[in-house]
């Protein structure tokens, strides 16, 4: 039994290996994901939250340089390796844009960064202020590949760190519908009766609230935040699952298999997990791909409505919502940026999600 259940997914693996934008979606999803965790250490701007504003230079274009003179600040750097690695660093500098500087008499005068034309203000500084008086290594010229969001913040790496939010949705939603939903299709299908109604009942009352109602509800119950976010969208997802669940286990629990774990005296709960479960898999595989994708819209949408993550944190759908009245001032990139970045990951996911589906049908 085992090796026959062997040789169906290493038949199942080769077919999705044959699917070239199943294959392809995959590795997409992997990139996105290593991006996704390790943020902090691929973008140029590593503060936390990428939050380092600089408001002379708000909404540049992408490929936009300036030079930007770092003032060292009293504050330690206490972060340990392990947060500022998946967390960002606190800001140990302030960070200003300059047009031009110079030093004369241990002084350091700079010319602030303006737009438009303007001349900016002169401020100077002690070179003691830097350390071992080497001002050269604070003065770097910045190169924002993306450009700056409204608030002078790197774009591109608001868009690195907000893709850890849009990702890892799918994974904590998904799980929470997959215990939920398997846990409650699972005693609708295998006792029936009363029990098969009453469930019934709780998944078409859940069924008939809009989704993003119904998220938005359990959202301001649970209060606005990172985590409540994650809780809400798994809680309205699990319906599905368990109406596969359900559908799934009443044909199954006819046949002879079951039919002979009875028979030996095995109780309910191993028949359900160690026997019709394992047999069932394959549309929760393609339900589950497919719930991915749909926790990452409905995050984004939560975000866009501003009760998804909370600012500072970056999100892509926050980000769209913040600058899409730029669509119609000449700098529609800052809106169609995180846009196209959503579109990439929820097609990545439903192309997996109809690669699993034909890979896992003994049809074909």
């Amino acid at each position: 039994m085992s090796k026959n259940n062997n040789s169906l997914s290493q038949l199942a693996l080769q077919k999705f290996k044959k699917n070239f934008w199943g294959v392809f979606s995959f590795w997409v999803v992997v990139v996105i994901g290593l991006v996704s965790i390790f943020a902090y250490v691929l973008v140029p701007d590593n503060s936390k939250n990428a939050n380092q504003m600089h408001l002379s230079i708000h909404s540049k274009s992408p490929g936009f340089k300036v030079k930007i003179i770092e003032i060292p600040n009293e504050i330690k750097e206490g972060d340990s390796f392990i947060s500022k690695l998946f967390f960002g660093q606190n800001n140990t500098t302030t960070e200003i844009p300059i047009s031009d500087f110079i030093v004369k008499d241990e002084t350091l005068t700079y010319t602030e960064y303006a737009s438009d034309g303007l001349i900016g203000q002169e401020k100077s500084i002690d070179i003691n202020s830097f350390p071992n008086n080497e001002y050269e290594d604070f003065i770097k010229e910045r190169h924002f590949i993306f450009g700056t969001d409204k608030y002078g913040r790197d774009y591109l790496s608001r868009i690195l760190i907000g893709a850890r939010i849009s990702f890892f949705i799918g994974f904590v939603a998904v799980f929470i519908s997959l215990i939920v939903g398997l846990f409650m299709g699972s005693l609708a299908g295998y006792y029936g009766g009363k029990i098969d109604a009453f469930i019934m009942w709780i998944i078409n009352i859940t069924w008939s609230i809009p989704t993003l109602l119904l998220v938005i509800a359990i959202t301001l119950a649970l209060g606005k935040g990172f985590w409540q976010v994650f809780i809400a969208v798994g809680l309205t997802m699990w319906v599905e699952v368990a109406r596969v669940v359900r559908g799934q286990i009443i044909g199954a629990k006819e046949l002879q298999y079951v039919t002979a774990a009875r028979a030996l005296g095995f109780r309910d709960f191993r028949i359900v997990t160690k026997h019709i479960l394992p047999n069932i898999m394959a549309p929760l595989i393609v339900i589950s791909a497919a719930n991915f994708a749909a926790a990452i819209l409905i995050e984004s949408g939560l975000s866009f409505l501003g009760i998804g993550a909370q600012p500072p944190m970056a999100s892509w759908g926050a980000m769209i919502k913040d600058h899409y009245n730029y669509i119609i001032l000449g700098k529609p990139y800052l809106a169609l940026i995180p846009g196209l970045c959503i579109m990439i990951l929820v097609m990545a996911f439903m192309l997996i999600g109809n690669a699993l589906r034909d890979a896992l049908d003994v049809k074909n």
